[in-house]
């Protein structure tokens, strides 16, 4: 129950010397700020590797063909295969929880030659033969026309979708892109769309820029791949994980190219989803860091609250003995102690919360000014959760600093107390 008399003490008692309360809660507020800074800078690191991604679907992974390890079926080691168009229904018919094959081929590379030639300009690009489905899997951004759909891939049109860099290289300022003609390895497509997109997989955003999108169909025709696939991209759905499916996709693979079952080096893959548990597994072992940290420093603090609260009690033994002898129980006694360290300990780590914020606003402020795309820290912060965590520690911290000298007081005797001076 509120009482006005109680609250007045307790404000009497803190604010009897201001400077020894001041410093007293200093090592509480710094102990708060210290734990707020660190889990929001982990949040920013976080956010950074998050936003490296790309906004790509995490539960996918890409499989390319390798040399077989094992002889088999009077076939020896060390044989080269490739993939066929055959394996993606093959792969979709018998491993249940997959959301999206993409079968992919492509040309060009980082230090390659040209490729890409437009009247006089010429430059060296990534050329992707691509389902339409591989915008979910790697999203990007349509900056103008269209990307590639189901009907470009069954009339295998010689149509293609530029990114932004490969924009800017082959084509003069005001020059309209959209129906023009790019003429890639000798052969034209029709240009329907331009795009932009995050760098990811460690690229550079500029890099991510110099890709050229054609429909699959179209890609093997023009370059006489026949039925052959370089690799793929492939995503489980949402009750699934990639890495849990692999295996089942990995048997669709050996079986339909006699490869030996335990050949572990005849598909190659890359594994997005573990990795990116790798990652998020990091990023719960910073935050117990943090906490571990933050509530160290706090602890310094509390312990001198509970320093300065014995030394209030030894100043206020004659005090607490005229209490007692009025008929104040141990109770009302260990009470007032407690609630007094409480309050302090509350206060100060309240003032750290709002410095913490103040000094995040800040940083966010100065962020925004920036191109945060390529950095690996963005937009530090903590949310609610967070908050409510700190008040209950502070709660805790406050009882804490307050017990022993909440016992110390009540073991005051009335008579004892009156006769000190």
């Amino acid at each position: 129950m509120f009482s006005r008399d109680k609250w007045d003490e307790i404000l009497e008692s803190l604010s009897a010397n201001w400077f020894r309360t001041i410093m007293t809660s200093f090592g509480v507020l710094w102990g708060i700020f210290i734990l707020v800074i660190l889990l929001a800078a982990g949040k920013g690191l976080e956010n950074g590797v998050k936003q490296g991604f790309g906004g790509m679907a995490t539960n996918s992974m890409f499989m390319w063909s390798q040399g077989t390890s094992k002889s088999y079926k009077g076939m020896p080691k060390g044989r080269y295969y490739n993939f066929k168009t055959g394996d993606v229904p093959a792969i979709k018919d018998n491993v249940q929880g997959l959301r999206f094959v993409s079968p992919r081929n492509q040309l060009g590379g980082f230090g390659g030659s040209n490729n890409v030639v437009r009247g006089l300009k010429s430059g060296a690009f990534n050329v992707y033969g691509d389902y339409p489905e591989i915008i979910m899997q790697q999203p990007m951004n349509i900056t103008s026309g269209r990307f590639l759909n189901h009907n470009d891939l069954e009339e295998k049109r010689k149509v293609a979708v530029i990114g932004e860099s490969v924009k800017s290289t082959m084509y003069d300022y005001d020059e309209e892109v959209l129906g023009s003609y790019i003429k890639i390895n000798g052969v034209n497509f029709q240009v329907i769309g331009t795009y932009s997109k995050k760098g990811g997989g460690g690229g550079s955003q500029e890099e991510a820029q110099k890709e050229i999108f054609v429909p699959f169909t179209s890609f093997s025709q023009a370059f006489n791949m026949g039925d052959v696939v370089g690799w793929m991209a492939i995503t489980a759905d949402d009750n699934h994980s990639i890495t849990s499916l692999k295996q089942d996709v990995f048997s669709v693979i050996k079986k339909r190219h006699d490869i030996h079952p335990e050949d572990e080096r005849a598909i190659g893959n890359f594994d997005l989803y573990q990795e990116f548990n790798k990652i998020s597994g990091l990023f719960l072992a910073l935050n117990g860091v943090a906490y571990f940290v933050g509530v160290l420093v706090l602890l310094s603090g509390i312990i001198g609250i509970s320093n300065i609260m014995l030394i209030v009690v030894k100043e206020r033994t004659n005090e607490i003995g005229v209490r007692r002898a009025l008929g104040a129980t141990p109770g009302s006694i260990r009470g007032q102690i407690l609630m007094e360290s409480i309050v302090l300990t509350i206060i100060s780590g309240m003032a750290g919360i709002v410095f913490a914020t103040l000094v995040l606003w800040g940083i966010n402020s100065f962020l925004d000014t920036m191109d945060t795309s390529e950095m690996m820290f963005a937009n530090p912060s903590v949310n609610i959760g967070v908050i409510l965590i700190a008040l209950l520690i502070l709660v805790v911290s406050g009882l804490l600093a307050g017990l022993i000298p909440a016992q110390n007081a009540i073991k005051i005797k009335p008579v004892d107390a009156l006769r000190t001076e």
